[in-house]
């Protein structure tokens, strides 16, 4: 206890000292009045960060305005996945292969749920002023009212011309040009007498218009005309009724498979036996067209095949895989946007008056443009199948100039 007590008392005595000393300086500090201290001795108020900039958060894409926003809408799930998907690579394909910087496409999936209804509404919503798609007619007709009220033009991959016009472009391949453009060559063949096979449908109706038209203005005649269905036996009922008739040419509307179906019917009939066989842009579609020995000897117009099987070649290197001959629709359509882009200001409103211009464009599929009802003219070949291939009988016409 007592050295706990002895140890204690210099530290109370150190206190005390320090407080007597503290109370002289504060007496003499006061009785020579304030000290001033020189403004280099006074320490650096420290800087203090300025308040970060709080931006409103906006729905949709992040802001970009030195590239112009373009909506794909195509179907990325659902039974049209596949073709959706190939048209999606075709444009990633010609984005790279322009080089191009100005452009960025967005895809929207009209698979969805609230389809193309809720593709467009977003894309729209984000700032797009350009759609590219949708794919199906049905589809296009919905989008073509919304788009139209927000002043954004539509390249639809349809080839329903009966969703053309106001503002939404048909960039498919329809089926009343191949049909003239074969029936031309033929008449120029020395054909006078038609008869057609033709399948029932839509499709079917306007290829049946677009035969008995063509084949007038080309001074022939149409000595037969017969639908079937997929009932067993509708074909070769069809068939028998048009046998009866002394025709030199008849059109297979139908499918490529479909046309293979029919021509040992053909073949049958009186006339049949000599008969050239004509066919639709559908056949085109069929990269095995030229293997099909029962349609040697055919004529068919479609677009040019001379840059496809390059493009062919690149997109299965690039994506592993062979694309839909549909997807060079969706190449074309960025070849067209990039060039109407060297005069459009990223942020304002397509110049839709651009797509209607006479010259038109160039594209994988070869020249075509923009009537003022909305439908791709476009400048077809003739080709013939023989020996396991096709081979080009009458080429198209590399422009449009001249028409």
């Amino acid at each position: 206890m007592a050295d706990a007590r002895v140890s204690a008392q210099p530290g109370l005595w150190n206190m005390l000292r320090a407080a007597a000393v503290g109370a002289t300086l504060f007496l003499a500090a006061c009785a020579s009045g304030p000290r001033i201290v020189p403004e280099a001795e006074r320490p650096t108020a420290p800087e203090r960060p300025a308040p970060p900039v709080v931006r409103p958060i906006a729905p949709g894409l992040p802001q970009d305005v030195e590239r112009h926003r373009i909506a794909l809408l195509v179907p990325l799930t659902g039974q049209n996945a596949g073709v959706g998907r190939s048209l999606q690579n075709a444009t990633q394909l010609a984005v790279l292969d322009t080089k191009s910087d100005v452009l960025r496409i967005t895809t929207y999936d009209t698979g969805a749920p609230g389809g193309a209804v809720a593709a467009v509404q977003q894309a729209i919503a984000d700032g797009n002023r350009l759609i590219l798609g949708p794919l199906l007619a049905e589809e296009a007709r919905e989008v073509a009212p919304i788009a139209r009220r927000a002043r954004v033009p539509v390249l639809s991959f349809s080839n329903d011309a009966s969703v053309a016009g106001n503002g939404t472009f048909i960039l498919g391949y329809v089926p009343g040009q191949s049909i003239e453009r074969v029936v031309n060559y033929a008449a120029k063949s020395g054909i006078t007498d038609f008869a057609g096979l033709i399948p029932t449908g839509l499709y079917g109706e306007r290829a049946s218009t677009a035969l008995l038209r063509s084949v007038e203005q080309a001074g022939g005649k149409v000595l037969a005309l017969e639908t079937y269905d997929a009932r067993p036996g509708s074909m070769t009922s069809a068939m028998a009724k048009i046998g009866r008739s002394p025709f030199q040419a008849i059109l297979l509307a139908g499918s490529a498979d479909g046309a293979v179906t029919a021509a040992p019917l053909i073949r049958r009939a009186p006339s049949g036996k000599t008969a050239r066989l004509l066919g639709t842009e559908l056949w085109n579609t069929d990269s095995a067209i030229g293997g099909k020995a029962a349609l040697s000897g055919a004529w068919f117009a479609s677009v040019p095949d001379n840059y496809y099987r390059q493009y062919a070649t690149k997109y299965r290197a690039r994506f592993g895989t062979a694309p839909y001959r549909l997807s060079t629709l969706g190449y074309d359509a960025v070849l067209l946007t990039v060039r109407i882009a060297r005069d459009w200001r990223p942020g304002t409103e397509f110049p839709e008056r651009r797509l209607v211009e006479p010259e038109g464009f160039a594209g994988l599929d070869g020249a075509f443009r923009f009537g003022r009802d909305g439908v791709a003219e476009r400048a077809l070949e003739v080709q013939e199948i023989r020996g396991g291939t096709t081979a080009t009988v009458s080429p198209a016409p590399p422009n449009f100039k001249g028409k």
